[in-house]
């Protein structure tokens, strides 16, 4: 099998480094993006060209375009969970396949989550800030977390691991997910969520029903001060309420490591204010959590490349083109 690995080098670097690419290369053989720019559209098809696979990073898109002009594609295979940027419709239309990887970020997400949320409640990063501006910190009364309690929207794999965190703490968890079973937090209305959560981390799955579900209207159900920590997805978060909020003192500080700038990036003006602790998506950052991810498409290229169906297919029903690798779709 040809294989074009999408990534610009610096994704490259940080989201699939050497021992992933070498492995990669033990069972196809792949075609470096050197460029900086990301490839979308018709130039990644034309990037692909005579490549049976195109193993991208989540800046990568899947287009219609790219699949209606890349005849040699047969599989479209995601390092990452989120699929919204890819076409699927527009695929499966084409016949070309398409997979995602599976969460290896679970522990490195449940730690920046906990950091983040440590960082609000006792002003490291403002402090730390004064420091290397060389002024003179004005040391602030903190907040201690044992007792508190800590709201969870959506109870998945991370929701569940900051759970058990939180509670090894000496938190109160209360968690809200009427498509989850919640054990190790106490299950709660939202309502009641909003209204006695000291800290509150939307962790819900990204849908138009979930979209924006800290609002303007939730945001003024919540304490006095409250703790915003969003590292899910930007769409959860109405980023103009939470800034009237702060302005307001009905937010006591927001922390996040998404939102709505590209490549799910926290807004820059947004990310500017003091009472703002920000981070570029780095939740997953880390070598265990991205070459989990990295070694899933390596295991997908390798079960393709032997005729076989690989693990994470989504339309694999609509995917006529892996006949070409002797492979035939139900």
């Amino acid at each position: 099998m040809r294989v074009l690995l999408a990534h610009t080098p610096e994704m490259r670097a940080n989201y699939y480094g050497d021992r992933a690419l070498a492995a990669l290369r033990e069972v196809a053989e792949v075609v470096l993006h050197e460029a900086d720019t990301t490839l979308t559209g018709a130039a990644l098809a034309e990037a692909a060209a005579g490549c049976q696979a195109i193993v991208a990073d989540r800046a990568t898109p899947g287009t219609a375009e790219t699949f209606a002009n890349a005849p040699d594609l047969v599989a479209f295979l995601r390092v990452a969970v989120d699929v919204s940027t890819i076409d699927i419709a527009a695929a499966s239309r084409a016949g070309v396949l398409v997979t995602q990887a599976t969460p290896g970020f679970v522990d490195s997400v449940a730690e920046l989550a906990v950091g983040m949320m440590v960082d609000l409640a006792r002003g490291v990063s403002r402090h730390a800030a004064d420091f290397r501006a060389r002024r003179t910190p004005v040391p602030r009364m903190g907040r201690q977390l044992a007792g508190r309690t800590l709201g969870l929207i959506g109870y998945g794999r991370i929701a569940r691991r900051i759970a058990g965190i939180a509670t090894a703490m000496r938190m109160h968890v209360l968690a809200n997910d009427p498509h989850a079973q919640i054990e190790g937090a106490e299950a709660a209305t939202l309502d009641r969520l909003l209204a006695e959560s000291d800290v509150i981390m939307p962790l819900a799955v990204a849908n138009e029903s979930t979209r924006h579900v800290i609002n303007a209207r939730s945001l003024a159900a919540m304490k006095r001060g409250v703790l915003l920590v969003n590292l899910s997805r930007g769409g959860l978060v109405d980023e103009a309420a939470v800034a009237a909020a702060l302005d307001g003192g009905q937010l006591g500080g927001f922390a996040c490591d998404v939102g709505s700038a590209p490549d799910q990036w926290p807004d820059p003006d947004l990310a500017a204010r003091p009472d703002v602790v920000a981070t570029p998506h780095i939740g997953g950052l880390t070598p265990e959590a991205a070459e989990h991810q990295a070694m899933d498409t390596v295991r997908q290229v390798a079960a393709l490349a032997a005729g076989r169906v690989p693990d994470g297919a989504l339309n694999l029903p609509e995917a006529q083109r892996l006949a070409r690798l002797g492979i035939h779709a139900p």
